[in-house]
């Protein structure tokens, strides 16, 4: 095995990664490769295979970054999530989030963390606060949202404690390790495995945000009986301040999509009219966004979305990637598979409770049914937690091997000649979505400079100097609590 003089990485394992790379990216614009890529969401299975509990891959994130390289490294696999296990439990710790139980703390060690909804009637947002949301979405996080989430946090107007000053040191600093983490695993998954990193950046839906963090499930229906304007005003309010973050956190070279994580804005959850008007209304022009600056957007779509079908397709081709969990997959090919590349399924209670056999024969029905003419990846169905067998997930790897070949495809190193692009080039620019009105607060600032400009009396240097400098720092702070708000 030779070594690159300029890398040090393996010249073996860097050509694995180029036919990887140009596997999965040709797949995603719908094109045919040389074979089905294998692009499994891992989570709390790859301490299954590496010999970790629950507690351990969600506590001590290097664990988990091991796992998922050990995991890597042992199956055929083209891409994975850096780290599928993705809240860190140490630093819901230390803000002391009351909405996650914690393994090994709240709930037994080889249990997954799980999501703790509030009751209706202690809502992280109450009713009567649209305005404020809707007036200054990020000030109402850190004044009214953050106090009320976390255990450690005095609201405004209440005397300071210790623990709270320490709590938003801790957890600022503990976000920015976790964070900076990333670049070196996804590195270590190229040179160590020669697998690619299967998605950059992160979405939610702005009716999502209202649902999963700030008024619960129940408030929102409430809501859009009761005071449905202010949750579209809402809905609105959020919108380019999420394009803003899915945007920052994309991958800068437009290769890997965005990953857009789908909850509760599809029937049964919400009327067919809510989705259209509510949900679709505000979520289409962001994803209209991304595609404009070239960045497709992973539709994660967990739960049934069949019924929506029709209203994806409306989104230009190859913008997207549309996973399916519980839908009909055949459906999916129907509606959306001239249009966009799809992935996912295969169930994970097949996975879990079924033969290798089993998981055979489906995969071998999905890639015959779904893959003939590209445009397809595999997957489980929805993420893979630690129910699923090490000998199904090989079956399931095994069997896309065997039937997943394209005589047809393009190779590697057709794709290296000027075969189809990985970038997409195609992305057609607009403005589809425009920024709060000028005296509002922008997205990616907290503080703007033309306020803290006022408050200075004289500069004697380089004021675009000072601007510069304050913006950049500002702006992390407008990361912290948004990253809180989604990824955590």
């Amino acid at each position: 095995m030779s070594v690159s003089a300029d890398s040090g990485v393996s010249v073996d394992m860097e050509a694995r990664y180029a036919e990887r790379f140009a596997r999965y990216t040709t797949a995603m614009r719908n094109e045919m490769p040389d074979r089905v890529p294998i692009r499994p969401f891992v989570a709390e299975f790859t301490g299954v295979y590496a010999g970790y509990n629950s507690q351990e891959l969600a506590h001590d994130y290097q664990k988990a970054f091991d796992a998922a390289c050990k995991c890597a490294a042992y199956f055929d696999w083209d891409a994975v999530v850096a780290n599928m296990v993705y809240v860190w439990t140490g630093l819901a710790q230390s803000m002391g989030l009351r909405y996650y139980a914690i393994p090994g703390i709240d709930i037994p060690a080889d249990t997954g963390f799980q999501y703790r909804e509030p009751s209706r009637d202690n809502a992280f947002m109450k009713p009567d606060e649209y305005d404020q949301l809707i007036d200054d979405p990020t000030g109402f996080l850190y004044n009214v949202w953050l106090p009320r989430v976390s255990t450690q946090l005095r609201p405004i107007g209440q005397p300071c404690t210790f623990e709270h000053n320490l709590a938003l040191v801790k957890t600022g600093m503990a976000m920015m390790q976790y964070f900076t983490a990333f670049g070196p695993q996804a590195e270590r998954l190229r040179t160590e495995c020669g697998t690619v990193s299967a998605i950059a950046g992160i979405l939610k839906a702005p009716m999502d945000i209202i649902a999963d963090k700030l008024r619960g499930y129940l408030g929102l229906v409430d809501d859009l009986f009761e005071r449905r304007e202010k949750v579209v005003a809402a809905c609105e309010a959020l919108a380019p301040h999420l394009l803003h973050v899915a945007k920052t956190t994309a991958d800068p070279t437009k290769n890997v999509p965005v990953g857009f994580w789908m909850h509760r804005g599809c029937v049964p959850f919400v009327s067919p009219e809510v989705f259209e008007n509510v949900y679709w209304a505000t979520l289409k022009p962001i994803i209209q966004e991304l595609w404009a600056a070239g960045h497709q957007t992973l539709f994660y779509a967990e739960g049934n979305w069949d019924h929506h079908l029709e209203s994806f397709a409306e989104l230009p081709d190859r913008s997207i990637v549309y996973h399916v969990d519980q839908g009909d997959i055949f459906k999916a090919r129907d509606v959306l598979g001239e249009k966009f590349c799809l992935s996912g399924g295969v169930p994970n209670t097949m996975l879990a409770v079924n033969s290798p056999e089993h998981v055979r024969k489906r995969v071998k029905e999905v890639i015959d049914g779904v893959a003939q003419n590209g445009g397809y990846i595999m997957d489980a169905s929805a993420i893979v937690q630690n129910d699923a067998t090490v000998e199904n997930i090989r079956a399931m790897t095994e069997a896309t091997l065997e039937h997943g070949v394209y005589s047809r495809g393009h190779s590697p190193a057709a794709l290296s000649r000027g075969g189809p692009r990985p970038k997409p080039e195609d992305a057609r620019s607009g403005s589809f979505l425009p920024n709060p009105p000028a005296e509002k607060p922008q997205p990616g600032e907290c503080h703007a400079w033309a306020k803290k400009r006022a408050e200075i009396p004289n500069i004697n240097g380089d004021e675009d100097l000072c601007r510069r400098i304050w913006q950049d720092v500002d702006s992390l702070g407008n990361a912290f609590i948004w990253q809180l708000l989604l990824s955590f």
